[in-house]
């Protein structure tokens, strides 16, 4: 028999999953195979609607080797293991003549630990919940089971594993909090390893392990790409090709893996558990050296630290030997404990060597490490270190052993992928040398009419933003694009406060329209609203940037209230701006400009999500227009119609309005 070819393979997937064919998947699918064949790597931006899931997963399971896919967000990684795969898999079987294995794989706190849930937690961590009652006829208390939120969250959790198959959190409904989950999950540093534990048969984290052994394709997510690449202890089984999606959030995902933090809540914790293990001076030299952490974190501005102050420097080396005495002793009171206190043992050493990792990593001053405090309203203070850059991580971690393929909608940005892929660590495309990883770049384009579908607007007559200032004539123009586009309105804020002024502003302005704001209710809840009532608007900051999937008349018009730069005072960002500036590139364009440009494209992308789509984007920052980085910025985002004119935008919305009333939306 022939073998069947990739267009053949293409058609009976998408048929089978009640897809179109698009030519943009067709070119897809032609890269990702070709990059498979020849080992060389692949930059991809697939526009929504391209069906692009399908186009890097047909070509990985007709070439047979076991293939990884890591995505940013738990919805993709749902929507490839509960629907594409399965489809596609039955789809292609005929033509394969096999019926290759797919599993998802996780961190282990992700998964319910049958020994924690069962030997229970440290007594510490563990109060408050049952409360006590009085006992009938007595002085004493008695505790009648669960009558606290995090006490009935744990019976429910006890109940779900007699009955669930994998033990992942994201397949219980409706989710626990993250406290009572921490109750009975650990880390992989607390796992007592399947061999010691009596529960090591039935573990879900070594079951989900051994399933991705025996599977063709993967499904994982970015932070544990990272944590494989970065640790050098594989956590991902052996394969041949990598597939990174929503590719645009690896770099900070991968940042966020690397990146540490000591805060005194965490040090005494780690204090409180091995306090009862060791002997008494080291547990001493622990508390004393915890107390002068605590100290100095008191009276810690935010900010960077382009030194380490000299307190802080004799704090942390404190931390540091003392950290070093406990683990220690711990180790050596390893060999007599039993199975239940080796638990509690092995938690006490996972806290106790995260807090002399961090104290060191910080105490070393690594040119290449960048170290800040920050200060938080609810949480109080920490101690932050993260690398300066992940560049030359990925590129040596990531590229060197297989084959890469990396996609999004937005990878293109000012025009080319020569941004994107410096932050991976990769050479301008083109580019020749012995150890340069070779890659291409491929834009697919868009199943959409962009300059027919949207109009990008950008309100030219406005002042320029100030920083953290209040800005009348914007909530002015805010508010009569509303009117004008009877709600349907996305509101994209470059902060928190922004959106928060902003809603309380326009609900007393414009009470007929609804406004839904970030943080009042879960994110799930304000898109579910937002979507079901087109006069409602929803407004918020980061991840609607990003998050917000709802196609049709509810969502007509997405404003962009200024230009979402970094804030000057961001420790990592600026760090990263004046290390490009002192090697002697353009640093506000490498880090500033090209951190805006991916917001702006994730941001604008939002408005156009299928064929019938219409609308307009709308930026209330006159920059867009008369800066000179303007151009490059409007190169990444697609390809609407452009206009500056306040009065024919009202109209087209009044227009647009019209037309989803009369079609009943």
């Amino acid at each position: 028999m022939t073998k069947p070819s990739l267009p053949e393979l293409l058609h009976a997937a998408v048929t089978a999953v009640g897809g179109v064919e698009r030519p943009g998947q067709v070119t897809m699918a032609e890269s990702v195979s070709e990059a498979i064949d020849d080992g060389s790597h692949l930059l991809i931006q697939a526009g929504t609607g391209t069906g692009k899931s399908l186009g890097y997963l047909v070509p990985a399971l007709a070439h047979g080797d076991r293939v990884v896919v890591a995505t940013a967000t738990l919805a993709l990684q749902r929507q490839l293991v509960e629907r594409d795969l399965p489809r596609t898999v039955e789809a292609l079987h005929p033509l394969l003549r096999r019926r290759p294995e797919f599993a998802m794989l996780k961190g282990r706190s992700n998964y319910l630990c049958l020994h924690r849930l069962h030997e229970g937690v440290p007594q510490e961590e563990g109060e408050g919940l049952f409360d006590p009652h009085p006992a009938f006829g007595t002085g004493d208390t008695v505790s009648t089971g669960p009558t606290s939120k995090l006490g009935q969250d744990l019976m429910r959790l006890r109940d779900w594993s007699d009955e669930t198959e994998t033990g992942d959190r994201d397949d219980l409904t409706p989710g626990v909090s993250d406290r009572a989950w921490s109750q009975v999950s650990v880390s992989s540093r607390e796992c007592l390893g399947a061999s010691r534990c009596a529960y090591g048969a039935e573990c879900f984290a070594e079951m989900a392990r051994e399933r991705a052994k025996l599977a063709e394709v993967v499904v994982t997510n970015h932070a544990l790409l990272a944590i494989d690449a970065i640790e050098g202890a594989p956590v991902l089984p052996q394969h041949e090709v990598l597939i990174v999606d929503e590719a645009h959030e690896l770099v900070s995902r991968v940042t966020g893996v690397a990146t540490g933090e000591l805060t005194p809540g965490q040090v005494n914790r780690a204090v409180r558990r091995a306090a009862k293990l060791v002997d008494e001076k080291a547990a001493d030299q622990l508390q004393t050296a915890a107390e002068g952490f605590e100290r100095l974190m008191e009276l810690a501005l935010p900010g960077r630290l382009d030194e380490i102050p000299e307190d802080l420097g004799y704090a942390l080396a404190a931390l540091r030997d003392a950290a070093r005495t406990v683990i220690s002793a711990l180790g050596a009171a390893r060999d007599q404990s039993a199975q239940d206190e080796d638990a509690v043992r092995k938690q006490a050493l996972a806290s106790v060597e995260s807090v002399h990792e961090v104290a060191e990593r910080i105490s070393q001053g690594s040119e290449y490490d960048v170290v800040w405090y920050e200060r938080h309203d609810r949480f109080g203070a920490s101690l932050r270190v993260a690398p300066l850059s992940v560049s030359g991580l990925l590129r040596e971690k990531l590229f060197a052993e297989r084959s890469v393929v990396l996609t999004s909608a937005t990878l293109k940005l000012g025009g080319d992928f020569n941004g994107v892929g410096a932050s991976l660590g990769l050479a301008p495309e083109g580019a020749e040398g012995d150890d340069l990883p070779v890659w291409k770049g491929v834009d697919v384009g868009s199943p959409f009419d962009y300059p027919r579908q949207g109009i990008l607007y950008v309100a030219r007559h406005l002042s320029r933003p100030v920083r953290d200032g209040g800005r009348d004539d914007m909530l002015d123009e805010l508010t009569e694009l509303i009117q004008a586009a009877g709600g349907r309105t996305l509101g994209l804020f470059s902060s928190m406060r922004a959106a928060q002024l902003a809603a309380e502003e326009l609900r007393s302005r414009i009470p007929e329209f609804p406004i839904l704001l970030q943080g009042e209710e879960t994110l799930g809840e304000l898109i579910r609203g937002f979507a079901a009532d087109p006069r409602t608007c929803l407004f918020g900051t980061l991840s609607l940037w990003q998050g917000v999937d709802v196609p049709g008349a509810s969502c007509q018009l997405v404003v962009m209230d200024k230009i979402p730069f970094p804030r000057p005072d961001d420790p990592l960002m600026s760090a990263r701006q004046k290390a490009v500036e002192e090697a002697g590139g353009n640093g506000f364009m490498a880090v500033a400009a090209t951190h805006a440009a991916l917001l702006m494209a994730q941001g604008a992308g939002r408005l156009v999500r299928a064929t019938a789509d219409r609308g307009v984007v709308a930026v209330l920052d006159q920059r867009l227009a008369t800066a000179r980085y303007g151009s490059y910025l409007k190169a990444s985002l697609p390809d609407f119609w452009y206009t500056t004119d306040r009065n024919q935008v009202r109209r087209s919305l009044a227009a647009i309005d019209e037309a989803a009333k009369a079609d009943g939306a």
